[in-house]
């Protein structure tokens, strides 16, 4: 695995670790009032969404290994063009319910190196 792929894939994990940690104790209505936390959220999916769209660009048979990449990817296109209409809720959903299957994988991927 060329150097390149493994910093994208690093990037992914600790991207997903930071905002992880972010949430580590948040509940909804938390997460709702918090602007500074919902910034923080966000702005770690746009850096896995790129990296993982950069990965896509160097080694294409290993993104196709992430599960559901292109929505991740496609993710990260809301959040960065279309700010103004970002749905909280949804963001909070991918949180709690997409963001540890893919750390999951990503660590995998990693350990295979």
């Amino acid at each position: 695995m060329r150097l390149e792929t493994a910093k994208y894939l690093y990037d992914v994990q600790s991207a997903a670790a930071t905002l992880a940690g972010f949430v580590t104790g948040c509940d909804w209505p938390g997460y709702q009032r918090n602007a500074m936390l919902r910034a923080a959220v966000e702005r770690q999916f746009e850096i896995i969404g790129e990296a993982l769209a950069q990965l896509g660009r160097h080694d294409g048979a290993l993104l196709a290994r992430i599960d559901h990449h292109r929505q991740i990817i496609a993710f990260r296109n809301v959040l960065i063009h279309g700010y103004a209409e970002v749905d909280d809720a949804l963001v909070w959903d991918v949180v709690q319910s997409r963001l540890e299957p893919l750390r999951q994988q990503v660590d995998a991927l990693l350990a295979g190196l």
